[in-house]
């Protein structure tokens, strides 16, 4: 929801704004569409826009409140992203990030005539992998502390 709002935001202001001047009427009589109804359009009036996570929403707790935070501060805190890169050769092949030991990953083919539908694949620490439609490589570089992304590492089979 939040993004939602946040996309629509900049629309919102420019119609009310047109609205209210083309046709003279205060904010309040505008259809309800553009009527002012959460915090995070406080800047359509004289206030300053929210600087904390409770002006834009209260109850967020966890991690929502964190990307809130780090978005408020004009920062990212969750890197959502696709990597975009240069098309993975054998010699070279494209870089996957990851905070753990593998990872799923959709290959989109390269551009134009070379682009396919997605294939979707696990991908594995030091287990270089070739999309089977185009023939780009990619390898997994992790970056964070590894183990299993279900949180099953090996060692833990031998306790059940």
């Amino acid at each position: 929801m939040w993004r939602r709002l946040q996309t629509l935001a900049p629309s919102l202001r420019r119609a009310a704004a047109s609205s209210s001047s083309a046709r003279a009427a205060p904010l309040s009589t505008a259809p309800a569409v553009f009527r002012r109804t959460s915090p995070l359009l406080s800047s359509l009036g004289d206030k300053p826009a929210p600087t904390k996570v409770e002006d834009v929403m209260p109850i967020a707790t966890g991690l929502e409140r964190e990307e809130l935070e780090a978005e408020l501060q004009g920062k990212k805190r969750f890197d959502m992203d696709p990597p975009v890169g240069p098309f993975g050769t054998k010699e070279e092949p494209a870089v996957i990030e990851s905070y753990y030991n593998k990872r799923i990953v959709g290959c989109p083919g390269g551009e134009g005539e070379d682009e396919h539908d997605v294939v979707w694949f696990w991908l594995e620490k030091d287990k270089p992998h070739e999309c089977p439609v185009c023939s780009q490589y990619f390898v997994l570089k992790v970056i964070g502390n590894g183990g299993d992304p279900d949180g099953h590492d090996d060692d833990e089979d031998e306790h059940h």
